[in-house]
């Protein structure tokens, strides 16, 4: 049983389906509308189950590469744990379509289309077509999230307003902004891996310099930018996360730029967790503030 319960949590990438159902949910409390606590978690479980079918078929694509990384080759399709077959893109293809069904009946159809959107950029787009031919692919493919966020505003807008407000347009933006700097700066701990499996991420096709700098010019503005809902409603409370998780995230990746390691490379990974962290720690506070307060 535990073992069946490992191999689903690695195949479903349920780690990072939780960041972008997280992202979802600001989406949602951002949207500007009233929705549900139930429809809001109904709303939020069809992202996760979207999010998990498009790290399956991340997963099932990629199995040859992930077997040629550290990082990956355990991973059930990858180790041969769990054998290819028809099965299984028609399974993923099922839990999709079951995840944008539950987020149509309770986020609305451009909801849903946008939820779409997102998987299919992981899923197909950055899988099948980015990851192994470009150095934008995490560029790219780093849309998913920003999708998530922004079926979630969708989902949540008010009967009669915009579809998505500036608020959530922003942290899409941002988003949008951080996922680059996430992935290379992983990519720069295990530049090896992907060397190996020929996959041409910014630290593998760039010299030092060239990446660390691109980490920072990312960094910066997405840390300015996050600012900005300050001025559209979003109060101190957000405020104040959205400064100190700035701040971790963009010290770290000064310091990444001056001395180009990969200790500092790690650093710089776990201080874009702890950024995404406390921006939406900040959404969510924030905006249960302003209901106990309103």
């Amino acid at each position: 049983m535990r073992a069946a319960l490992i191999a689903t949590v690695s195949i479903l990438k349920l780690r990072i389906g939780t960041f972008i159902a997280l992202a979802a949910l600001v989406g949602i409390l951002t949207g500007g509308g009233a929705m549900g606590w139930a429809e809001g978690a109904a709303f939020t479980l069809a992202v996760l189950g979207a999010s998990g079918a498009a790290g399956a078929f991340n997963q099932y694509f990629e199995r040859d590469i992930d077997r040629l990384m550290a990082r990956t080759h355990t991973r059930p399709f990858a180790s041969g744990a769990l054998r290819a077959g028809a099965i299984w893109p028609v399974t993923f293809t099922g839990l999709l379509a079951a995840s944008l069904m539950l987020g149509w009946a309770t986020g609305g159809t451009l909801a849903a289309l946008l939820l779409f959107a997102g998987a299919a950029t992981y899923g197909f787009v950055y899988t099948l077509v980015l990851k192994k031919r470009t150095v934008w692919n995490v560029v790219i493919g780093g849309a998913a999230g920003s999708f998530a966020l922004l079926a979630g505003a969708a989902a949540a807008a008010p009967t009669f307003g915009p579809a998505i407000g500036p608020v959530p347009a922003i942290l899409a933006t941002v988003l949008f902004l951080w996922t680059p700097p996430h992935f290379w700066a992983l990519a720069a701990v295990r530049v090896e891996d992907y060397r190996r499996a020929g996959i041409p991420m910014l630290p593998v096709s760039q010299p030092p310099e060239v990446w660390a700098a691109a980490i920072f010019l990312h960094v910066a503005p997405l840390v300015l930018l996050s600012l900005a809902p300050l001025i559209f409603g979003l109060g101190a409370v957000y405020g104040v996360f959205a400064v100190a998780g700035g701040a971790v995230f963009l010290r770290a990746s000064w310091r990444l730029l001056r001395v180009r390691s990969r200790a500092n490379a790690m650093a710089t990974f776990r201080a874009s967790l702890v950024h995404f962290a406390l921006l939406a720690m900040g959404v969510i506070l924030d905006r249960g503030v302003a209901a106990w307060v309103g």
